[in-house]
């Protein structure tokens, strides 16, 4: 599951209308709607704000609205793109001015289920991930080796402190105590600290 990580839009025109999608993370109904009032304070004068959004850990609360367009042509459009995108606690508001051309029925479902899509496109995601937590204990010379083997294994650095040994709090999605073990030749016992979900930013289609 996905979230967007910040509020974002993006605007798009089809055949002379302007459709301009807003993102933003929410965690319930109250949230959601006075969101979309915000975006309705925004554009007054937009022709139709329709949305969709997802809630929940595993998306119990889903809504969708065409607010005045065909049933079935934008709301539900926006939300199947959001589930198509495994996103999660987001709302997804497109706003449209109409431009003068009608786009029927089939041309509404494109366009709103493509704004969605875009606006994914051009926004950040975060994901979910489980970590773990760690502190290493070890001697200056071995900096230039640690540094190397962190870089080349995506370990994120929280915190580095230099005193008469250098200690490093680390956090990587599995645990890598025994190639540190290997790396120091038993030196230097990589401690586990504790396990903590935090959010990465990461593409939307990432698995």
């Amino acid at each position: 599951m996905f979230r967007v990580k910040n509020e974002s839009n993006h605007e798009i025109i089809i055949d002379k209308s302007r459709f301009i999608c807003y993102l933003n993370r929410v965690f319930s109904e109250a949230e959601a709607k006075e969101y979309l009032l915000q975006i309705k304070k925004l554009h007054p004068n937009a022709t139709h704000h329709c949305y969709a959004f997802l809630i929940g850990e595993h998306n119990e609360i889903q809504r969708s609205n065409d607010n005045g367009e065909p049933s079935g042509t934008a709301g539900i459009p926006i939300l199947e793109c959001l589930r198509k995108n495994h996103m999660n606690d987001t709302i997804a508001i497109v706003v449209r001015y109409f431009g003068g051309i009608k786009l029927g029925a089939g041309g509404l479902i494109r366009a709103y289920s493509k704004s969605t899509s875009e606006a994914l496109k051009h926004t950040t995601v975060t994901k979910k991930v489980n970590t773990f937590r760690f502190q290493l204990s070890f001697d200056y010379p071995f900096i230039g080796k640690l540094d190397y083997y962190i870089a080349q294994n995506d370990i994120s650095v929280l915190d580095k402190i230099y005193e008469e040994k250098v200690i490093y709090t680390l956090r990587h999605e599995t645990d890598f105590s025994k190639d540190i073990e290997e790396l120091s030749n038993g030196k230097y016992p990589l401690e586990r600290l504790k396990e903590e979900i935090v959010e990465i930013d990461v593409k939307p289609n990432d698995e």
